[in-house]
């Protein structure tokens, strides 16, 4: 030993000393350890979690017991990291316990004296399988956190959606076209929905593996309308982008609507209910339906009556009735006895029209009455000749706003409405709309030729 390490040693002996005397002249170091933890606010099992060292270890420390403690390496480092967790000087912590203790409890540390190696020449990297394990651990683990991290940032973004073709969301397509096909990107697996105007069930397709989809749609003449959402199945969000896409077929500029009519046939006689009016049309943007009354019930039809009347007024009408994506049109014409002229037209965006004419009689015979409910729901019972309708039974049926019921009988009917003022009525093809404007319970007989009188039946 050099004179500078006997001088350096003497120095540190000496601060030992120190140290050691100060110990002596305060607390003894449980009681500190105590007044420490005390003084922190904490208990013992609240130091246990913050220190991971175990309770009783901990309290054998503030109760001088070292005993109870494995040996005198865990000792120290227990004490120094106590002393850390109190705000304690960890040095002057181990120089107490060693002075309270004394030296010879203390077991010393074995130096051995290991001679010096051999110079040899510098070896490469070696690989033990300690040091093996640990890397495939390292890699395992850094690929399940960015794993962990991509699924982070999928659950946390909606899907995206975009349309690839059409490339614009207005365009025109020839005359010709009957389909034609989207294609787009969002993330994999997405469902795609495709949402066209005047179709009842969507079109669906799963973006591939890559996020393409595509799929095709119909097209009909005129301006056909595409709403399009995406829905990443994992999560159940929805892409924040909607693309609407416009794709118009335009009308042949020379083609006229065509016109076919399916009833009534020319010359028809009906005795009871509506009469039906439906046909099929094509490049039609309305239909129009009137009627012109030729000749009133028991009246001579006029030798006129067999060829159009453009001074003639329509009676009834003009009503005009949707027309279905395949151009077929149905609507009932409530019409009175008598001989009647039909019309009905079809015209096109342009402005061309196509009418057809039918002529019919109507002889009602017995009672033809429909109710029409408008406004709001109403409570109905009905009696045809005497007897409880099977339509709405003995407990009566709620119906709502624009319900329309048709009742036939030999001699009568008999309504009960639980609101007179939504309640309407056609009797024989003529309408006597409603027969009171309060909305109070009625019961109301309608036997023809005899005007609709009230009666008290419930």
């Amino acid at each position: 030993m050099t004179t500078r390490d006997e001088v350096r040693r003497s120095r540190a002996e000496a601060r030992d000393g120190d140290r050691a005397y100060a110990t002596e002249a305060g607390p003894s170091l449980p009681e500190r350890l105590v007044a420490a933890r005390e003084r922190k606010g904490v208990d013992i099992y609240r130091a246990e979690r913050d220190t991971k060292i175990r309770a009783r270890y901990l309290e054998a420390l503030e109760h001088g017991d070292y005993r109870e403690l494995p040996g005198a390496v865990y000792t120290k480092g227990f004490l120094r990291n106590y002393a850390l967790y109190l705000g304690l000087d960890p040095e002057e912590v181990l120089l107490q316990w060693k002075h309270e203790r004394g030296d010879a409890a203390i077991p010393a540390e074995p130096v051995l004296a290991v001679p010096k190696p051999l110079a040899a020449p510098r070896q490469g990297l070696t690989f033990s399988p300690v040091v093996v394990v640990a890397a495939l651990l390292t890699v395992l683990i850094g690929v399940f956190a960015i794993y962990m991290g991509i699924q982070l940032v999928r659950f946390a973004k909606p899907p995206t959606l975009e349309v690839t073709n059409p490339s614009q969301l207005v365009i025109d397509v020839p005359e010709e076209t009957t389909t034609y096909t989207l294609r787009g990107t969002s993330i994999p697996g997405a469902t795609i929905t495709i949402t066209a105007a005047g179709r009842d069930q969507p079109y669906r397709v799963s973006a591939d593996s890559a996020g393409r989809w595509s799929t095709d749609v119909d097209l009909r003449r005129g301006r056909n309308q595409f709403d399009i959402t995406a829905v990443d199945p994992d999560t159940g969000k929805t892409a924040e982008t909607s693309p609407r896409i416009f794709i118009t077929v335009p009308f042949l500029v020379v083609e006229a609507p065509t016109l076919n009519l399916t009833s009534p046939a020319e010359g028809s006689q009906f005795q009871n209910g509506a009469i039906p009016v439906k046909g099929v049309t094509t490049n039609a943007k309305t239909v129009a339906v009137a009627a012109n009354l030729v000749a009133p019930a028991g009246a001579p039809v006029p030798s006129a009556a067999a060829s159009p009347s453009a001074s003639a007024a329509p009676t009834v009408g003009p009503v005009t009735v949707d027309v279905a994506a395949d151009g077929t049109f149905d609507t009932p014409l409530d019409l009175s006895a008598g001989s009647w002229r039909i019309e009905v037209t079809a015209t096109s965006t342009g402005g061309k029209a196509v009418t057809l004419t039918r002529n019919v009689s109507v002889q009602y015979r017995g009672v033809n009455l429909v109710v029409t409910i408008k406004g709001s729901k109403a409570w109905l019972k009905v009696w045809v000749d005497g007897k409880v309708s099977d339509v709405t039974g003995t407990a009566g049926a709620t119906f709502g706003p624009g319900k329309v019921l048709t009742f036939t009988a030999k001699n009568s009917v008999e309504v009960r409405t639980g609101k007179s003022n939504v309640t309407y009525f056609t009797l024989n093809g003529k309408d006597l709309g409603r027969m009171s404007a309060k909305g109070n319970p009625e019961t109301w007989l309608f036997a023809p030729p005899a005007d609709p009188v009230k009666t008290n039946r419930t």
